[in-house]
């Protein structure tokens, strides 16, 4: 009998699952959500990156995006200004630049706890695993959260 595929991707789900949920409520103790702080890392790695390039790097569409976007402007964490053609450019805030840092920081610690169980050895299988079954380059490749 051989690994029940169905099993195998249910779990994957529920761990990143898992991950989701308990980003969020550590986020929320700084005043992000983690779609937020994903966006704001977005922002900080590509800055001046249209809201379609954007959108794609963080799983949204352009409209869902364009409304975070007002969000983090309107929180004063972002800029938004005009680019070429109807392209709107995007840039990290001081006050962005922190949520992000703190955020960043309560990612590694809840990352490092929830992999904790793994050596070094064995997080690096794991990701080499992962990555073989991923496409070489894809919209939205970043650091995983």
């Amino acid at each position: 009998m051989g690994t029940s595929l169905q099993e195998l991707g249910r779990s994957i789900k529920r761990l990143q699952t898992r991950h989701h949920r308990e980003m969020d409520a550590l986020l929320g103790e700084i005043g992000t959500t983690l779609v937020q702080w994903d966006a704001l890392r977005a922002v900080g790695r590509n800055p001046d990156a249209s809201s379609h390039d954007l959108a794609e790097l963080t799983f949204q569409t352009d409209q869902a995006f364009g409304t975070l976007a007002t969000r983090l402007i309107d929180k004063g964490l972002i800029t938004r200004a005009a680019g070429k053609g109807r392209a709107l450019r995007h840039r990290l805030t001081p006050k962005g630049q922190e949520i992000l840092k703190k955020g960043t920081a309560v990612a590694e610690k809840m990352l490092s706890k929830s992999f904790a169980p793994l050596n070094e050895a064995e997080r690096a299988q794991l990701l080499g695993l992962v990555l073989r079954l991923l496409p070489e380059k894809e919209p939205g490749d970043q650091t995983p959260l």
